[in-house]
């Protein structure tokens, strides 16, 4: 099967949400699931950040980004605390609305390298395959977040109501 960016963001924001996940965080892994993708980065990556929720990349990654952001210099630079540089990071970093990326400096710390005067460039749209299992996955976690039918739940508003009116 092959999705569409789009298609790929909503359901790993669903995703996120399922698995417990704040909704703002599991926003930007949404955005940051289909950079990942779109670039033809490991699926693996972004199942394990699945699972190490309610903790782990899809709260951290977002906050240590913001933090930094709101200490750049004028020169666009910042240094990003508390977390791992890897192939997340990198997707979480190019999802920003303005061009940016990370270098690794000799101490170990991340800089964030970021020009807020220039947007980010806009991807062409193709469809990500290759990642049926992921899909599968999220589409599971996802579910997590539904309503359960029931009488009680449509009589409190879930669904098209108790009467069929159309």
């Amino acid at each position: 099967m092959n999705w569409s960016a789009t298609e790929i963001t909503a359901l790993a924001s669903k995703a996120a949400r399922g698995a417990g996940a704040p909704p703002l965080q599991a926003a930007r892994f949404g955005q940051a699931a289909a950079v990942h993708l779109t670039a033809a980065r490991p699926p693996d990556a972004l199942a394990q950040a699945l699972d190490c929720l309610p903790g782990g990349p899809i709260l951290e990654y977002p906050l240590a980004l913001d933090a930094a952001l709101s200490t750049a210099r004028t020169d666009g630079c910042a240094v990003v605390v508390s977390v791992t540089q890897d192939s997340l990071l990198d997707s979480y970093v190019a999802a920003l609305p303005f061009t940016a990326h990370t270098e690794c400096m000799q101490d170990g710390a991340i800089r964030l390298v970021v020009d807020f005067a220039k947007p980010r460039p806009r991807n062409q749209a193709l469809r990500i395959t290759g990642c049926d299992a992921l899909v599968a996955r999220m589409s599971d976690l996802a579910a997590r977040t539904f309503v359960p039918e029931s009488a009680a739940s449509r009589s409190a508003g879930a669904g098209a109501g108790l009467t069929d009116n159309d």
